[in-house]
Formats: C-alpha cells, sequence, structure tokens
C-alpha cells in the first residue's frame, strides 16, 4: 500500500508540509497520492541511521547478505500487479517493460548474491612474511576489499526499477556491505515506494540492522544536494543528465572531505556505416536502426543518436530508406510531460542550426505526450563546426552525418565527447581495412559493438556500461553486472597481523574457501 512517506530506515515518516503527487503521462493527468518531501530533519536521521547500521552491516557474512538481496527479490516478486500498475501508471510506458524490468532488477539483486556468497570478489591477496630477509625483513601483507561507508543512489527516471530503488547501485552497494539512501526520483515516486517497503521487509526478515537502507522523497534538488554534502556519506551514484551528474559531482568534489560520484551521464552512441555493409544490406540496416532509434521512445541510455557514413549513392539511399521506415513506427508516449518538453526544446534547437536537413519528422496531429520520431542529416563539415550537433536530444531522433572521406569520418570520431557505445556495421572481412578507425572509437567508447544495435545492456559479468566523461564520471568502472561492486569498496591491506584477528578472507587456513592470490599466486588454500 503506498502511504506517501519517507522510509527512514524501518520507520515511515511525514515531518514536512511539501507534498506533491505523480504524473499519468498516458492520460496527461496526475495520479492519486500524494508524496511527502522528505524535511532536513528526517534527511539528518536517515544518515544518522545509515551510518549506525555500517558500524555492523560491514561485517556481516557474504552469506548474510546474499540471503537479504535474495529476499528483497522475492519480496519485489511478491508485489505482483500493484507494483506493475503504479510503474505504468506513473511512465506510460506498456506492461510488457515494467514485466521485463522487473525481471532483469530481480535478477540482478539474485547476482549479486551468488557473488558475495560465493566470496572470492574482494580479492584477497596475501604476501606473507620472510623475518630474517636481509637486509631488512619481509613484514607479512594482506589485502582485500572493505566497504566505503553509507551511499547515496539517485533513481533514474528511464529506468524506475533497474536503475533505481533497487536496481544495479543498489544491489551493489548492499552487497558490497555499504548501507544505502535512495533519493526517489519524484516522476515515479510511487513505484519507489512499494520497492522501498519490499527491501525495508527484507531487511527485517533477514535481520538486517535498522538504517542499512532509507528512501526519501522530494520533487526539487534540495534533499539531493543535502544528502551529496552530508559528511557521513561516502559515495554517491547517479543516472540521467549531464546537468544533473555534473552539479552532483561538483558539490563531491567541494566537501571538506571529497567523495566519489558514480555517475552514468549523457551518450549519443556514435554508428559507423562502412561502405559494403552500406552496399549490400542498406535497406535491412535502416530497418533495423529505425526500431532502435524509437525503441522505447528512444528514452534509453544507449539510443543511437549519431550515425555516420561516407558520402555516396548508397549512403543516400539508406538515409531514404530510414527516414521511410521511422515513418512507419507509430509514436509512442513519453515518461513524464517535462520529459516530452525537453524533448521537443533539443530536437528544434538541433533542427534551427544552419544546414541541417530534415529526413523524416511525423507532422501529423498525435496523442498529447507522445514523441515525434525524427531523423536529420548534415555534412561532415557542418557537424566538425557545429557542436550543438554533438548534444544528445533524448527521445526517438538520430542526426545521420555525411562524411567527405575516411579521414573527416575518424576526425569527427575524435572530436565527440566520451560514450557509453560506439557500433562498427561491416560485412564480411571489411573491418579489417579499418583498424585505426576501430583504435579512434576505442578510445572515445566504453563499448564498441559489432553489426549490432547499442539498445540493450546485457546485465553478466563482462558488460561494460560506462565510458570517457561525460558518459561516465569515471570511466574505470561499469555500471551493469556485477563488477559494479568495484565501486563501492576500497583496497585495504593488514601488516603483520595476528591471523586469528584476520578476516575470514585473509586467514591462513582460507576457512571460506575463496580463491586468494597468495605469494603471487591463485590459490584456494
Amino acid at each position: 500500500m503506498i502511504t506517501g512517506k519517507n522510509h527512514i530506515g524501518n520507520q515511515l515518516s511525514s515531518l514536512g508540509t511539501v507534498r506533491f503527487k505523480t504524473i499519468n503521462p498516458e492520460l496527461n493527468k496526475e495520479n492519486e497520492f500524494e508524496y511527502f518531501q522528505a524535511t532536513e530533519e528526517e534527511i539528518n536521521q536517515a544518515v544518522d541511521k545509515a551510518e549506525e547500521a555500517f558500524h555492523s552491516y560491514k561485517n556481516y557474512s557474504g552469506k548474510q547478505k546474499a540471503e537479504f538481496l535474495r529476499t528483497i527479490a522475492d519480496e519485489i516478486e511478491s508485489l505482483g500487479g500493484d507494483l506493475i500498475n503504479t510503474y505504468c501508471s506513473e511512465t506510460g510506458l506498456p506492461t510488457g517493460r515494467a514485466i521485463g524490468e522487473r525481471g532483469r532488477t530481480v535478477f540482478q539483486l539474485r547476482s549479486f548474491a551468488d557473488l558475495v556468497e560465493e566470496g572470492s570478489w574482494v580479492e584477497a591477496s596475501i604476501d606473507t612474511g620472510i623475518p630474517d630477509r636481509t637486509p631488512a625483513p619481509k613484514p607479512d601483507l594482506r589485502k582485500m576489499s572493505i566497504p566505503l561507508g553509507p551511499v547515496v543512489v539517485f533513481g533514474a527516471s528511464n529506468f524506475p526499477l533497474a536503475y533505481s530503488t533497487a536496481g544495479g547501485d543498489t544491489a551493489a552497494a548492499l552487497a558490497s556491505g555499504c548501507p544505502v539512501i535512495v533519493k526517489s526520483h519524484p516522476m515515479h515516486a510511487g513505484t519507489g515506494e512499494l520497492i522501498a517497503t519490499a527491501i525495508v521487509k527484507a531487511a527485517e526478515k533477514t535481520g538486517m540492522p535498522n538504517g542499512v537502507f532509507s528512501n526519501i522523497n522530494a520533487k526539487d534538488y534540495s534533499a539531493g544536494q543535502q544528502l551529496v554534502s552530508h559528511p557521513k556519506i561516502k559515495a554517491v551514484g547517479f543516472t540521467g543528465s549531464i546537468k544533473g551528474g555534473r552539479a552532483l559531482l561538483d558539490i563531491a568534489a567541494k566537501r571538506e572531505e571529497p567523495i566519489p560520484v558514480f555517475a552514468e551521464m549523457g551518450s549519443i552512441n556514435p554508428v559507423v556505416l562502412l561502405p559494403k555493409a552500406l552496399e549490400n544490406r542498406r535497406n535491412e540496416i535502416a530497418n533495423t536502426y529505425a526500431g532502435s532509434i524509437t525503441l522505447g521512445t528512444g528514452q534509453f541510455c544507449t539510443n543511437p543518436g549519431l550515425i555516420l557514413g561516407i558520402a555516396g549513392e548508397e549512403l543516400s539511399g539508406f538515409i531514404e530508406e530510414l527516414g521511410s521506415k521511422i515513418k512507419e513506427i507509430n509514436p509512442s508516449c513519453m515518461l513524464h510531460p517535462n520529459i516530452h518538453g525537453a524533448y521537443e526544446k533539443g530536437k528544434q534547437q538541433a533542427m534551427n542550426q544552419n544546414d541541417v536537413t530534415i529526413v523524416a519528422n511525423l507532422d501529423e496531429e498525435i496523442q498529447t505526450n507522445y514523441a515525434s520520431q525524427l531523423v536529420a542529416t548534415v555534412s561532415g563539415k557542418t557537424f566538425l563546426e557545429n557542436s550543438t550537433l554533438h548534444h544528445e536530444v533524448f527521445g526517438p531522433f538520430s542526426i545521420v552525418v555525411q562524411c567527405e572521406n575516411l579521414e573527416q569520418l575518424e576526425e569527427i570520431i575524435s572530436s565527440l565527447e566520451g560514450q557509453l557505445t560506439g557500433t562498427i556495421i561491416s560485412d564480411d572481412n571489411e573491418i579489417s581495412n579499418y583498424s585505426e578507425l576501430v583504435a579512434k572509437m576505442q578510445n572515445r567508447v566504453g563499448r564498441l559493438i559489432f553489426n549490432g544495435v547499442p539498445t540493450g545492456v546485457e546485465v553478466c559479468p563482462s558488460m561494460v556500461h560506462g565510458g570517457p566523461y561525460p558518459a561516465s564520471t569515471d570511466s574505470r568502472f561499469t555500471a551493469v553486472g556485477v563488477n559494479s561492486i568495484k565501486r563501492w569498496v576500497r583496497p585495504f591491506s593488514y601488516q603483520n597481523w595476528p591471523n586469528e584477528l584476520l578476516p575470514d578472507e585473509l586467514k591462513d587456513e582460507n576457512p571460506l574457501g575463496i580463491s586468494r592470490i597468495v605469494n603471487g599466486q591463485t590459490n584456494q588454500v
């Protein structure tokens, strides 16, 4: 049941007077429930509880944390139709998308449970001492990863489940041993509360300390600013716009004790079409990319917003076919009137630039908050000279750049900001002749795709969802997959420590049976 209140640890709280509602973008009207914006006092209470919980939670065994994570997944599934209906009413997204995203969310939680239960993720390393070494004794050194402390996670607008309250950031932080305070996204506060209730129930069932999780409501930026500024917060997870992520990064950097902000931000995900591929299957590629551009109303962080090729008959034919195919796709609802408004503004700004040609734009009247997809094209010279065209337009929009030659194409790739993904469409062994292009793409992206589409992020250990700034604030880490746990820990060494006082991960007898590096050799004993 939705109460509209904040979860401060295991307690519901509504001390504030500011209230707000979510919006059903499909119906273009407010939803039923009101939500209480958290007060400064409530935020401080949540942080204090999180810090107190950290003192014990950081020492919980992998088995205990695994039970907690699996119980969260079970509680989310037990929400049944209430969760799905609330999700759809707050996003305008279809039931199938809601069910799929719920499946991904519980899969993530169970994947982290498996990871911490096994235990090798701490990357234990032991270099035994040599007391009689000359000219100086060698100390006994043992290293492992330990959690940072209380973490703030910001819910994402475009993934109310998989990137929000119990999404990848939260799952990874809880798995690492960090308590989590979620700043719920105001566009789907009801979905967030239902998930928060599931997490709190799971915490109580599995004996987790009060304060291991809190959920904060706010319709403006004040709560987020207070949380990131709070001296007891040790790290931040964010998925959203460059403006929002950069603001949090700056706040965190100006603190007396700066803290890391792991933000996944904007990306236009360049796609390069090689000549032979266009020659042999341009219609097939156009059809595929019409679907990718409009998938989820273009509201994926991996939406292909930039397509590049070498000017000529084949690229012109592709552009014409892409325009034709994208017009055949029915428009769909965007997540919120504000997101729809921002899309229209960004689209118009791009169209107002000199020498931009519209290829396809639906001009018929469509339902309120539905997005009219658009494809445009420019020359390589225009694109290079106008950085405005490099900016993300969040929605079903893509721009095709007609490059003069390979050299200009490579120059454009090098001029781009950091991206989450890059894609190369090739035929046969064509790509083997483009090693320099591949190298330049690798320098700009976190994931390089061959003959596919960027839309779709598999949750597995080999996935990298991140990239050079501003795709993310730290390209060394992924936001998807179990390796994202590394964002919430730091390496820590014990020197000459008594064996009986060491954590089990570092004891001589290896009671957990985990994989460790002992004197340079991988060992499980």
